[in-house]
């Protein structure tokens, strides 16, 4: 099998990172909203076992983001987070964002960019 190119390599690994944020920030946003339709929305207390599972998926998919650091990824997965947040208010709560949702969710998206791929010294 031949060998994969550097730049195939950090393609591979974005994406891969790209798809356990997503799935940790999914993953977060039902364990919270399981609670919130427990105590906000009289949902009976059985929504707490897919709330806690699902945010123990959440914990697992954000360490396997990969970065030699934890709060490197943490402070990316904010803007992540910040835009799968407006994403489950428009498909779960049929309530659409405006433009001013939009704008800052663009604006954290960018500043999780630059966390994640910007140069650092020494690498």
């Amino acid at each position: 099998m031949p060998e994969r190119g550097t730049c195939e390599t950090t393609l591979v690994t974005t994406m891969t990172s790209i798809g356990f944020y997503a799935l940790a920030a999914v993953a977060e946003i039902a364990g919270c909203f399981a609670f919130w339709a427990w105590l906000r929305l009289g949902k009976t207390a059985w929504w707490l076992a897919p709330g806690v599972a699902s945010l123990v998926l959440f914990a697992w998919a954000l360490t396997r983001i990969e970065t030699a650091f934890a709060g490197r990824a943490f402070a990316a997965y904010g803007g992540v987070y910040i835009a799968a947040s407006l994403a489950w208010l428009w498909l779960v709560e049929a309530t659409r964002p405006d433009r001013w949702d939009v704008a800052g969710a663009a604006i954290c998206l960018g500043g999780a960019a630059v966390i994640l791929f910007g140069p650092r010294a020494g690498a």
